[in-house]
């Protein structure tokens, strides 16, 4: 399983929090690549709602990660 932030921008309008299967149907739904729903698939399929991408994907970057101040624009 591998994330790329185009691959994780497919899942940030999803219903969160989500599990699983409600987020392989969204992505299937909106049209998102293969490898999107194949990500999804490889996850532990516990039953468990999953309440943010960071549960996906730990190393997804924040708004903190980037050096773009919104205040000078």
């Amino acid at each position: 399983m591998y994330w790329t932030l185009e691959l994780a921008s497919y899942l940030e309008d999803a219903p969160w929090p989500a599990t699983k299967d409600e987020l392989i149907d969204f992505a299937m739904r909106t049209g998102a690549p293969l490898e999107v729903v194949e990500n999804l698939q490889q996850i532990e399929d516990d039953q468990e709602t999953l309440d943010t991408i960071e549960d996906i994907w730990p190393d997804y970057p924040s708004k903190e990660d980037f050096f773009f101040n919104e205040d000078e624009y």
